[in-house]
């Protein structure tokens, strides 16, 4: 077998990320050595592999849906937001540049086709399957010319297309009309059909639209996925960050102990790895929000100051809204605080940015004993050590070289009573890590919460991974799936031109 497919979506944020992850999962259960891939990827939201490549942190789950270690040829461009109009580019795993939005679509994306290619053929070649994840939605019209990560990789390697459409939003049957009639002769022959996502009710009441919506443009739908809370995992777009809402206490497990224990993270500009709370939201007795108005600390037990890509920025909103001050006044109380990568940086005492920002000297809010220089080159790296007495694992991706000058050491960065600071992402992954952090912070906040003994972050990511491959197993046509990766779209699929059905 030598097979493939492009899932793609009639928008952004249709399921794309993790139904290309339950077919991965669904596949690699019937023994085939399948891979994930994504062309193009536009995300804060990102992880290093053990070769020290930055990838899409989607990428990095869809791999482990395979259980396979992920490489940079899984994601080979990866655009790091940085503003309205500009993103950072990364390319192979390491960033080449700024570029401007016009720059990039006006000449150097479609330079990127034979890179992407190349990629894409290399895991083919060692892979049965490549399932590839499209981004926003195949019929903008507008970027088609230099399309990599839709029709163009699909036309490019003869891929058949699945298009995801998001029920839950509304309109999903206009969507899978006007995406399709919106494309090229040449792209549509390469949509095979249709897959209904986040589907709530009597599947049956659904039925005559999917016969009409075959009728009008011969393609078929390949299952109906209901709706699922709790699967938008390592989701790709940080700054959107608010539509994970607030964890309600009502929807958290009950603690073990007598009290609940609540985590407030100041949601900052372009913020980045906002997964790194997860684990903490995994807890049972744990509430995790995300809070932009000082007065939301006042009941938190715990403050994240989260990773992002812009520093400067980050603490100036901070100082802003008042919340920079809150963050002095807790450290000084000394009621908990975590400092994650930028987060860190921002709790220093003076931060020299000529790279990121091109600020020059900014002060921090100098909780910290650190300064801050920005250094050109990235470090991308996958730091193992101890830290309360415990093994941890983690990942830095940062421009920031720190200079500490005091405090108690703690994961390459420092703590000063109870105000810890970090460059490692992913830390709080690890079990016995997170467990022996949240006995100190209760402690700290006079909380009579105690840390389930034997919650299971990577055991919980599985489960959450098996689910995604039981909505593939129970909900789509399988047969027809397995038929569409390992043969590609039905031949003579019919045209439609663009205002067919009036």
């Amino acid at each position: 077998m030598n097979g493939g497919l492009l899932v793609a979506g009639t928008t952004s944020d249709a399921g794309k990320s993790v139904v290309t992850a339950g077919i991965c999962r669904w596949l690699v259960r019937r023994g085939v050595k399948v891979a994930p891939f994504k062309a193009q990827n536009m995300s804060l939201n990102s992880f290093v592999t053990r070769e020290g490549a930055e990838i899409g942190r989607a990428q990095a789950m869809q791999a482990q849906a395979c259980r396979i270690e992920p490489t940079a040829q899984m994601n080979p461009v990866l655009l790091k937001p940085g503003g309205e109009q500009s993103s950072q580019v990364v390319l192979l795993g390491k960033p080449v540049g700024e570029m401007s939005a016009r720059g990039y679509h006006g000449g150097r994306q479609q330079r990127l086709l034979g890179t992407v290619l190349d990629c894409l053929a290399e895991l083919r070649g060692t892979y049965d399957a490549v399932i590839c994840e499209g981004a926003g939605s195949p019929a903008e019209i507008n970027l088609r010319r230099t399309d990599i990560v839709n029709m163009g990789i699909a036309r490019g390697a003869r891929l058949p297309v699945l298009v995801v459409g998001d029920i839950d939003r509304g309109g999903v049957f206009a969507s899978f009309f006007g995406t399709v009639a919106l494309l090229a002769p040449e792209d549509q022959e390469l949509v095979a059909g249709f897959l209904v996502n986040k589907f709530r009710g009597d599947v049956s009441l659904l039925e005559p639209g999917l016969d009409m919506l075959h009728g009008l443009t011969g393609r078929r739908t390949y299952g109906v996925l209901p709706f699922r809370h709790g699967l938008g995992i390592d989701e790709e777009d940080g700054l959107r960050v608010s539509l994970r809402g607030t964890v309600r206490e009502s929807t958290v497990s009950p603690p073990v102990g007598e009290d609940v224990l609540r985590v407030a993270v100041c949601a900052v500009p372009l913020m980045s790895n906002f997964t790194d709370v997860d684990a903490l939201a995994a807890e049972p007795g744990v509430v995790v929000r995300f809070v932009d108005r000082p007065e939301e600390l006042a009941d938190a037990d715990l403050v994240i100051v989260p990773g992002t890509r812009g520093t400067v920025r980050a603490l100036a909103w901070l100082r802003e809204r008042g919340l920079a001050d809150a963050l002095v006044r807790r450290a000084a109380e000394g009621r908990p605080v975590l400092g994650i990568c930028g987060g860190f940086q921002i709790l220093g005492e003076h931060i020299e940015d000529e790279v990121e920002s091109r600020a020059g000297a900014v002060d921090g809010l100098g909780v910290l004993p650190v300064r801050v220089r920005f250094a050109r080159e990235k470090t991308l790296t996958r730091p193992a050590g101890q830290a309360l007495g415990e093994p941890v694992e983690g990942y830095e991706i940062h421009h920031g070289v720190a200079d500490v000058r005091g405090g108690e050491p703690f994961l390459d960065g420092c703590r000063v009573g109870h105000t810890w600071g970090t460059h490692w992402h992913g830390s709080l992954e690890s079990d016995g890590f997170r467990r022996a952090f949240l006995r100190e912070v209760a402690a700290a906040a006079g909380r009579r919460f105690v840390p389930a003994p034997d919650t299971s972050f990577a055991a919980l990511r599985e489960e959450q991974l098996d689910r995604l491959g039981d909505l593939i197993e129970q909900h789509a046509d399988t047969d027809a799936l397995w038929r569409l990766i390992e043969s590609g779209a039905p031949q003579g699929l019919p045209f439609i031109p663009p205002g067919a059905p009036a």
